[in-house]
Formats: C-alpha cells, sequence, structure tokens
C-alpha cells in the first residue's frame, strides 16, 4: 500500500467514526475523530480506559488549536515554537470537541505533531485526532508497533501501514499544563 492510499484510508474511516492505530510523533497511538462522542467513546473501551481520564489530541500546526480552546495564553505559543521534542500542552476552556475527551476540569491536551505521517494525517482530516498509547490501560506503553498486542490491532478499524518496520524505541511527549493566566506546570518531562 502506499503513503498515499494509507493516509487516504485512516482518514476515510475516522470520517465514517471509526478507530485507527498510527504512528506519530512519539509512540504508536490509538486515534479518531477528536470530536466524534461515540468515536471517542471507542477508544475509552478498546483501552478498558476510566471514563473522565482525559485523552490528548494530534493537530497539524498550532494555529488549529485556536478553533478548540477559547483562550490560549501567550506563553503557550513560546512553548509550541520554542520545543525541540513532542510537546503535549494542556489548555484550559476547551471546546468544540467531544466531551469525553476533555479533563474533568474542562482541559484538553494538544500536541502539534511534527511527525510526517501523522502531520499530513491531521492536515488532511482537518479536525483533531485523538492520540493515545495502544495498549490497555494500566499495561506498558508499546515503544513501536511490533510491541503493540493482537487484542488493540484486532479491536480498531484501521491499522496503517506505515512506519511498521521501524525496531526504534520511542517515547512519549512531555507533558506541560498551562493555566489561564499563563501558570506553567510541568506534568512530564
Amino acid at each position: 500500500m502506499t503513503y498515499e492510499e494509507d493516509i487516504k484510508q485512516a482518514v476515510e474511516v475516522m470520517r465514517k467514526g471509526g478507530v485507527i492505530l498510527y504512528p506519530t510523533d512519539t509512540i504508536w497511538g490509538i486515534g479518531c475523530d477528536a470530536t466524534n462522542s461515540t468515536a471517542v467513546q471507542r477508544v475509552f473501551d478498546i483501552k478498558k480506559r476510566v471514563d473522565g481520564k482525559a485523552l490528548i489530541c494530534l493537530v497539524d500546526n498550532a494555529d488549529r488549536i485556536q478553533r478548540y480552546v477559547r483562550n490560549v495564553p501567550s506563553v503557550a505559543w513560546d512553548l509550541i515554537d520554542c520545543a525541540v521534542n513532542p510537546l503535549t500542552v494542556i489548555l484550559s476552556g476547551a471546546q468544540n470537541l467531544a466531551p469525553e475527551l476533555l479533563a474533568e476540569d474542562g482541559s484538553v491536551g494538544l500536541r502539534v505533531t511534527q511527525e510526517e505521517f501523522s502531520r499530513q494525517l491531521c492536515f488532511r482530516f482537518q479536525k483533531p485526532v485523538v492520540s493515545t498509547s495502544a495498549n490497555v490501560s494500566g499495561e506498558p506503553a508499546p515503544a513501536n508497533f511490533s510491541e503493540i498486542t493482537e487484542e488493540i490491532k484486532k479491536a480498531v478499524d484501521y491499522v496503517v501501514h506505515n512506519r511498521r518496520a521501524e525496531k526504534a524505541k520511542s517515547t512519549p511527549s512531555s507533558i506541560v499544563k498551562l493555566g489561564p493566566n499563563g501558570e506553567v506546570e510541568i506534568i512530564r518531562k
């Protein structure tokens, strides 16, 4: 399957409310349309994760964040611009997203992906894509595709072909939570 066909298929599955397994700028992720409540609930079911535990979303560029967060503090733009490694920013005042993926305080974790496949996926989908580790909650996150269990692979509607053969160990992103007045709290380095 070509790179183009792979992206088109993944986008089509998400447009129909499906769930995909795909490579990101960090680890392989379980993803779906971040605005579709039913799809988000399926991700929770696949992960056997308790509702109310927030999920993060990927976007293809920083400008898109403004569609999904009411007031983005200026420090967020500085952090995103300066980040050398993948950085998830938790922001208050989420909007236009499935309520199931938000934290209890109404915040959302967003990351501007720099990895080519996930960036193109988000660009072509034109909405944020849920990105949560490809494992059952409580189990170790797989460092590459070969470590993803058959249970997870069979539970999704589409498994992306791109980057399956890579053996490099990937790591999750850093996470920073920003308060409405620009307060910074480091959640994960």
